[in-house]
């Protein structure tokens, strides 16, 4: 049976009896010229945007909705995460991966008696140590900090710092990448409404990208609430596709959400993705 939590957090954002998620971007890239030497550096593209840990500098705009919020399932809610991916190499055989999501939220009907909010929630900014190169098996790896910044406005989340971990092993072979991603963030700051919080966040996923870099992608976003103890689970699909505009590589993305389960008065149903990314390949 599920019951109300003061307040449920995914990811980066953290909500009064609502949800959200924090996410890898996983999806992969078609071309639109015809020449081969234009599709196989697409090709390529396209694996690198299936690992969070690639050498790839990448900022997604990334809009989410989600529906069927509150004790008459009226609620809903939407949101775009901003999320700048920058690799920084620390000598010949390491890289610190910057991952950054700064949400900006709309949601009406999800707070009792409050009406509709719009902000910013928290900012979740990740730094995963990884290698350059795989290991003799082909495992691809990073861990690192993951630090919540109290960046939340109109009540969106409680605005709490927050410190934890974050880990991503994955492997990459024949079109196929397939890992997961994990992170676990304990506030550090009190909140007289909330209270401390502590959250993990899962995110197994699977993708995998044609000869001519069409990628298909299936993950779950969960949260689990360790204070409410309750589980939010979202799965996503998702199809993505790399146009250039004059000379910029652009990512668009296209994704339908179903909640497997989520709180009681949380989001219900099916949700929706599109995302827009800007690529800057070395």
């Amino acid at each position: 049976m599920r019951r109300l939590l003061p307040a449920l957090c995914l990811g980066a954002l953290c909500f009064s009896h609502t949800a959200s998620a924090q996410t890898v971007t996983s999806v992969g890239v078609a071309t639109t010229g015809a020449a081969a030497g234009a599709s196989t550096d697409a090709a390529e593209l396209a694996k690198q945007l299936s690992n969070p840990v690639a050498s790839l500098i990448a900022v997604p705009f990334q809009y989410n909705y989600n529906e069927g919020f509150g004790a008459d399932g009226d609620g809903s809610q939407s949101y775009v995460n901003i999320q700048p991916v920058i690799p920084i190499s620390i000598g010949a055989n390491w890289n610190v991966i910057s991952r950054t999501i700064v949400p900006v939220v709309w949601q009406d009907g999800i707070v009792p008696d409050e009406g509709s909010q719009f902000g910013l929630g928290n900012t979740l900014q990740s730094l995963f140590l990884s290698p350059k190169k795989p290991t003799a098996s082909g495992l691809i790896w990073g861990v690192g900090p993951a630090i919540q910044f109290p960046t939340a406005t109109d009540g969106i989340s409680p605005n709490q710092w927050g410190l934890g971990v974050t880990a991503v092993g994955l492997k990459q072979k024949d079109g196929w990448t397939f890992g997961a991603l994990a992170n676990q963030v304990w506030t550090v700051t009190g909140n007289s409404r909330y209270g401390e919080q502590s959250n993990a966040f899962l995110q197994p996923f699977l993708s995998y990208t044609t000869p001519k870099a069409t990628s298909f992608t299936l993950n779950t976003e969960s949260t689990y609430n360790w204070n409410a103890e309750e589980w939010s689970v979202p799965i996503n699909f998702m199809v993505g596709q790399i146009v250039k505009i004059g000379k910029q590589p652009v990512q668009f993305t296209l994704g339908a959400r179903y909640w497997a389960d989520a709180p009681e008065f949380g989001p219900e149903g099916w949700g929706g993705r599109f995302q827009v990314a800007l690529l800057f390949p070395k």
